[in-house]
């Protein structure tokens, strides 16, 4: 009944979903390709039979996918990855991440969860195993792969307390959809617990995939063609921030730093470039975009990072980081990216998304907190006139990001368990499926 019901709603809002891409292809042209892929229409694109699949939604967590994505293609020379996502942006990113892969690796977007779309897909595509990252809990996709002997797993798993209790919320909905997932692979204990406490079927701990994300050395490359242009002056990098930050982030950094400095300012959101850049330009202070070409003024104050894909590189130019999605009742962004590259972070007061990894990367030394966005900056500057203190939190950054690896393999066990089940037999075979095909990779 309860699941009649979503399904109800979610045949109401499908205009509406349908309205607001042609919308955003306004401004984003991407939005209105590949359209009836959303609808469980792929065209051309050929079966994925016995393939890996991983949703992955959108930028952060295709990119959590890489080390998933290479262990599983470097261990089975046959082996194939289906990637879904629900963004443009999301589907650039993993179409730039693997294309060295070629055809072992296929990016489409997944079907609005309704279930005619979602059974459409499995039929298509036909994986062996269906992952799902991070937080992405779809009911009637769940419920359809169950119903398909397909089994899927919760991978690199984190909920929220407060996302617990909105699903707690929805009472046995909640329950008989987690409950439906074949495995979970938790980041933290406390993620672990509260999705047990939904259902889910004896989440496993294992940190982290994105611990064991390498720096590729292209970035690394371009991060020193970054710092190079800037020249000798201290660089504060604001990290993947939201709306309603940047505005009080400049000014505190405008009020604060000494004219020789330099604010990037690296929004979250791609859509947000041009809005962020007419914040800077009110500020009436000399400014750029990633995306001009040419040398840096001298007189430079801030520099937009209006880039996808580029994160490695800014962290790599920067002197110290402040994370952003945290000076807003946000949740907080990730930086375990910052910590790979032995960056100091400044988190701020709002980081429930990642409370376990910024406590551990608080304790270890890697990070700090501030209470508001005057004190952060404050905060930043003071490590930057620190140079003992800077390479300290550095060195604690590198050691932080070392100490927690090892999940993608913990994953790939789960994985590998999930199919050696006496329970578990392969969908059956669409009716123009080779008789000779084997599901096993």
């Amino acid at each position: 009944m309860f699941r009649a019901a979503y399904t109800l709603v979610w045949l109401l809002v499908l205009p509406i979903a349908l309205l607001r891409l042609a919308w955003r292809g306004r401004r984003q042209p991407a939005y209105r390709q590949h359209v009836m892929e959303r609808l469980g229409y792929f065209g051309t694109a050929g079966s994925f039979d016995g393939a890996w699949w991983i949703h992955a939604v959108s930028v952060g967590e295709t990119r959590a996918s890489e080390p998933l994505v290479k262990a599983l293609l470097a261990r089975d020379p046959e082996a194939r990855v289906l990637i879904s996502v629900m963004t443009p942006t999301g589907r650039q990113t993993a179409s730039e991440l693997f294309a060295r892969w070629g055809s072992r690796v296929h990016v489409t977007y997944l079907p609005y969860d309704l279930p005619p779309l979602v059974r459409r897909f499995l039929r298509h595509f036909r994986p062996r195993v269906g992952l799902l990252m991070e937080t992405e809990v779809w009911p009637n996709l769940i419920h359809e792969a169950a119903e398909a002997h397909l089994p899927m797993a919760l991978v690199n798993a984190r909920l929220s307390e407060r996302s617990a209790r909105r699903y707690a919320r929805l009472g046995r909905f909640a329950r008989a959809t987690f409950s439906r997932l074949a495995g979970v692979a938790a980041q933290s204990r406390d993620d672990a617990r509260r999705l047990a406490g939904l259902g889910a079927p004896a989440p496993v701990v294992t940190g982290s995939v994105k611990f064991d994300v390498t720096v590729p050395s292209g970035q690394r490359v371009l991060g020193d063609s970054f710092r190079s242009g800037f020249g000798k002056r201290p660089i504060v990098l604001a990290a993947s921030t939201r709306d309603g930050e940047e505005a009080p982030l400049l000014d505190a950094f405008l009020a604060q730093a000494p004219t020789e400095a330099l604010l990037v300012v690296v929004p979250r959101h791609p859509q947000r470039f041009d809005e962020v850049g007419a914040l800077i330009a009110s500020r009436r202070v000399p400014w750029a975009r990633r995306s001009q070409s040419g040398p840096l003024p001298a007189e430079l104050r801030v520099w937009l990072g209006d880039s996808m894909g580029e994160m490695f590189a800014y962290y790599g130019a920067a002197d110290v980081a402040i994370i952003g999605g945290s000076w807003q009742p946000l949740g907080g962004q990730n930086l375990i990216e910052a910590c790979a590259v032995g960056l100091p972070t400044i988190l701020g007061p709002h980081t429930f998304n990642f409370a376990e990894i910024s406590e551990l990367a608080i304790a270890a030394g890697a990070a700090v907190r501030a209470d508001e966005v005057a004190n952060g900056v404050a905060c930043a500057l003071a490590l930057i006139a620190d140079p003992t203190r800077r390479a300290a939190m550095s060195a604690a950054a590198l050691a932080f990001s070392a100490t927690h690896g090892g999940a993608t393999e913990m994953t790939l066990h789960l994985l590998d368990s999930l199919l050696e089940r006496p329970g578990f037999t392969p969908p059956e075979r669409p009716a123009h499926a080779p008789a000779s095909m084997d599901r096993r990779n």
